[in-house]
């Protein structure tokens, strides 16, 4: 159970270590702490969604969901690179219920009111009024109890209340009673739930370890009732991703009948498109060079972002093109000269974006009022996934819009006088046909 929590406030970043080497010190100083466990987590933008790996089980049957959670609980336990593995079983332990002797009470005309302020003010402490504050919306409670050092047990014998019969300890009213301590009872549409949580190490993915235990689990046979699921982060990039793909699909689906109602062509469209869907192998290879891991929020947000771009160089080219066919018969002197005229704003274009983009990728930070250059600061490392997807991105579809769309537009060129000379081949054997049948008739 968590008795507390304390919350640390570092200097700036470039005065002290990095934050994941003092959290690492922290952990490692209070690991033979007695008595207590003691975990360290960094504080993350976003909504809480606790630590990153969490399976969560389900079932009817406590005694059956009790025997898996030991079953998960060790397998987190042999996996490597995780930490601060808990389960939401309550920690053994006892409490005390106190209950008023109320025969005993009426013995000794004893008033049960009375009885039952002195354990308050030895527990919880006994409600007197309420107070609600100038700045605040809210009533505060204004309890009143003994001093700590004396809000115990062994109190109940040293306190006296006054009775029928004299002063008598108020311990011979009050009955302790040691019971098992109680834990809370979680349930998700009607179902007993059970939880394994565990951190990572610095340096661990995640979605690895998921991955492992994902893996894992699908081969062990369950007891029937059980089941699982993995939440936490696992359950937000799911989330985020489906909503991601969703987005980059209506995009594309978007620009589709855009660009062919523009274009008059299928051709044009899904040329354009998938120098859109190609330009992801840019990403994954910057994110691959720059030892990134694949951001489902932030390179997902530069994959739709890049898709613009992409789509802007090579309706330049491909409108271009269509032009100078209107003026040029021949189809490679116009995929020439379409290279030669717009080969400049392509590469002005892609440079300037990149150019602009760099201080990202490489976080570094330029202050103007201050007039100071800093590299790592941690306000820069929120946009270099975003920043790396696009400006690797661009770069590979760069080359793309250069080569491959001008290649395929060639390809669409010669297709065309292929099937024109088929087709004059064709006539031409038909006109043969007919001359020869005519003379035959004759």
């Amino acid at each position: 159970d968590v008795i507390g929590t304390i919350s640390l406030d570092f200097v700036e970043w470039n005065q002290r270590r990095p934050a994941r080497e003092i959290l690492a010190d922290i952990h490692a100083r209070s690991a033979n702490i007695p008595g207590i466990i003691v975990e360290t987590r960094k504080e993350e933008g976003g909504p809480p969604v606790g630590k990153p790996v969490h399976i969560e089980l389900a079932s009817d049957d406590w005694e059956q969901l009790d025997q898996v959670l030991d079953l998960v609980r060790a397998r987190v336990e042999q996996m490597d690179g995780l930490r601060d593995i808990e389960d939401s079983r309550p920690i053994p332990g006892i409490e005390w219920e106190l209950q008023v002797d109320h025969e005993q009470a009426a013995r000794f005309g004893a008033d049960v009111a009375v009885i039952g302020w002195f354990v308050q003010m030895i527990t919880k402490g006994l409600n007197i009024s309420s107070y609600r504050p100038d700045n605040s919306d809210e009533e505060l409670d204004i309890v009143i109890r003994f001093p700590e050092a004396n809000r115990t047990l062994g109190q109940l014998d040293s306190i006296r209340i006054r009775t029928e019969l004299g002063m008598v300890p108020i311990g011979n009213f009050v009955k302790r009673v040691a019971r098992p301590k109680a834990g809370t009872l979680q349930r998700v549409n009607m179902r007993r739930v059970m939880s394994v949580k565990a951190d990572v190490m610095e340096g661990v993915l995640a979605d690895d370890k998921v991955r492992e235990l994902r893996e894992w689990i699908a081969g062990v046979e369950l007891p029937p009732g059980v089941a699982y699921k993995f939440k936490g982060e696992d359950e937000e990039q799911a989330a985020a991703q489906d909503f991601l793909v969703k987005a980059f699909g209506v995009a594309l689906f978007i620009m589709a009948i855009i660009l062919v109602t523009q274009f008059n062509s299928f051709y044009s469209g899904f040329l354009i498109l998938s120098a859109v869907v190609m330009s992801t192998v840019g990403v994954l290879l910057g994110l691959l060079i720059t030892g990134q891991p694949f951001g489902i929020v932030m390179s997902g947000v530069g994959v739709i972002a890049l898709a613009g771009i992409v789509v802007n160089n090579n309706i330049v080219l491909i409108d271009t093109f269509d032009r100078l066919r209107q003026i040029e018969p021949d189809p490679k002197l116009a995929v020439l000269r379409t290279g030669a005229q717009r080969l400049r704003p392509v590469l002005l274009t892609t440079v300037t974006t990149i150019l602009g983009l760099l201080p990202m990728v490489l976080r570094v930070n330029i202050d103007f009022i201050s007039r100071q250059i800093t590299v790592g600061a941690p306000s820069t490392q929120w946009w270099t996934q975003l920043s790396t997807a696009i400006a690797f991105g661009l770069a590979f579809a760069t080359v793309l819009t250069l080569v491959v769309t001008p290649s395929a537009l060639m390809l669409r060129a010669n297709m065309r006088d292929r099937l024109d000379r088929w087709g004059e081949r064709r006539a031409v054997r038909r006109a043969a046909k007919v001359t020869r049948l005519q003379k035959v008739a004759e």
